[in-house]
């Protein structure tokens, strides 16, 4: 099985890429020689994984049954200071909200998600450390 995307220069720095039939801009700052026109690079795999894991955790908990009022997903990535500017760790907290939802269900969804079914974390993890962290809101 393989994936593949396209992606297109359109000028300066800005990049157009086809992805399952969407199209996803990415360039720079001015600063940094490109116009603003859509995220950076680096940023996107942040993207990826929380949509991954985010998607997976969601399904889990439907399948158990745990209602949810909200499920929102914030990645924090610590980058080296030299060249190549890479991904050295990252941090996935995962916020639920909902009424009587159990930390033990989010748990479980969360490790099911990490060990057996995100293939974004487990590409990622193969490379530096994920850190996970819950947080359950009422």
């Amino acid at each position: 099985m393989k994936e593949s995307i396209k992606a297109t220069w359109l000028n300066g720095l800005s990049f157009e890429a086809e992805v399952d039939g969407h199209k996803i801009y990415m360039d720079t700052s001015a600063e940094h020689g490109g116009n603003n026109l859509g995220p950076r690079p680096k940023p996107l795999m942040m993207v990826a994984l929380a949509g991954c894991t985010g998607m997976d955790v969601a399904a889990i908990l439907k399948k158990m049954r745990v209602e949810i009022e909200n499920l929102t997903v914030e990645v924090e990535g610590d980058v080296t200071e030299d060249h190549p500017k890479r991904f050295i760790g990252m941090k996935v907290v995962f916020r639920v909200k909902g009424k009587d939802v159990l930390r033990e269900s989010v748990e479980k969804a969360v490790l099911l998600s990490k060990t057996r079914y995100c293939g974004v974390s487990a590409s990622y993890s193969a490379a530096f450390p994920i850190e996970y962290d819950i947080i359950i809101e009422e």
